[in-house]
């Protein structure tokens, strides 16, 4: 069996304003073609108030760029960058932050992300990047950064001039009030940092692709705002995010639509209970699982990755992600996900206690 990532279904009202929209899109008076660039205001202003009431942060409308999904996003933001721009990225480390600037050519710094840092490395005396990214909580460790962590961070990108590139695709797993959803929740953030965002991991829309970005209209770099740069090349090299997937994505923010999101998470943090339960029981150190969907795992009797990976499928049939796939700290780790039924994740735990107790 595998515990892989297995989402549950879209909520009822996010298909039920998906049905709405495709049938206006049948008529004369309701169809919509190309949209504005930049979404919808409708869902951009959704979006800006559900900031204010989960995270305390004031966000205006037109700081808000729809698209379809924080991946492409978090590659193709690269464009307004120059190519000599240098990059700082966490290892462990999501892979699109490497490749999309190895097919660029950037020179790429690897922050070195460990045990014994918690995996949330910070920044030195010596670090000298223009972009850097964050992803918190992380993908694939679960490890979130505090609000003191993320302070230092935006201290820093200001003093240096850096723009940070933060991940947040999985803010609403947050349950620790110490831990920030979103980075413009810590002062100075509106000056360094870019943020995206998704409803893949929130409300299950992998097959329907709607994310957004958060550019600032404060953050300037060499006299430039970089809203408007980011505007300039989304209205030259994207077509928008279709009006019913938009229309869906409104509905998982208001009233109905979002009780039953969270209780949707609610259901996937159960499943990260149940796997931590069981790590903990059987001694196998872990970061993740509160704040997160992912369980971070250092593989028992130092076994590498893939070893420990073999091992699992053949002795328990359970498939996990090796973490060697993730970068050089990821060897010698596993990632769990709790993005599946509650009865695969009781069966999958139950299998590895019978063989690794």
């Amino acid at each position: 069996m595998g515990i892989g990532d297995v989402t549950r279904p879209l909520c009822r009202a996010a298909v039920e304003a998906l049905k709405q929209a495709s049938d206006q899109m049948g008529t004369e008076e309701g169809f919509h073609g190309y949209g504005p660039e930049q979404g919808y205001a409708f869902l951009r202003d959704e979006i800006a108030y559900y900031y204010e009431r989960t995270s305390g942060v004031k966000l205006f409308s037109d700081e808000i760029f729809i698209s379809d999904g924080a991946k492409s996003d978090l590659g193709n933001i690269l464009d307004i960058f120059d190519i000599d721009n240098v990059v700082a990225v966490t290892d462990p480390v999501y892979p699109v932050y490497v490749d999309t600037n190895v097919m660029a050519g950037r020179k790429i710094i690897k922050l070195q992300a460990n045990f014994e840092n918690g995996f949330l490395p910070m920044p030195t005396k010596d670090l000298e990047a223009d972009i850097i990214y964050l992803c918190s909580p992380n993908n694939p460790t679960g490890a979130a950064y505090t609000k003191d962590q993320l302070q230092k961070w935006v201290d820093f990108a200001n003093a240096h001039g850096s723009v940070i590139l933060f991940d947040a695709a999985y803010e609403s797993f947050i349950t620790d009030e110490n831990v920030p959803r979103s980075i413009y929740a810590i002062e100075g953030a509106r000056s360094c940092a870019i943020e995206f965002c998704s409803f893949s991991k929130t409300a299950g829309f992998t097959g329907l692709r709607c994310g957004y970005t958060i550019v600032p209209g404060g953050l300037v770099r060499d006299g430039i705002q970089l809203r408007k740069m980011w505007l300039r090349r989304q209205t030259t090299k994207f077509n928008g995010v279709a009006y019913p997937v938009q229309r869906a994505a409104q509905a998982c923010l208001l009233d109905d639509g979002h009780k039953e999101i969270m209780e949707n998470i609610a259901y996937y943090q159960k499943n990260a209970e149940v796997m931590a339960k069981t790590f903990s029981e059987l001694g196998w150190p872990y970061t993740g699982g509160k704040n997160s969907p992912y369980l971070w795992v250092k593989c028992p009797d130092e076994k590498e990755s893939w070893a420990f990976f073999d091992e699992l499928l053949e002795k328990a049939s359970v498939v996990c992600t090796p973490g060697s796939g993730f970068g050089q700290n990821g060897e010698g780790y596993v990632r769990f996900t709790s993005f599946n039924t509650h009865e695969n994740t009781e069966e999958a735990m139950k299998r590895i206690r019978e063989f690794f107790s």
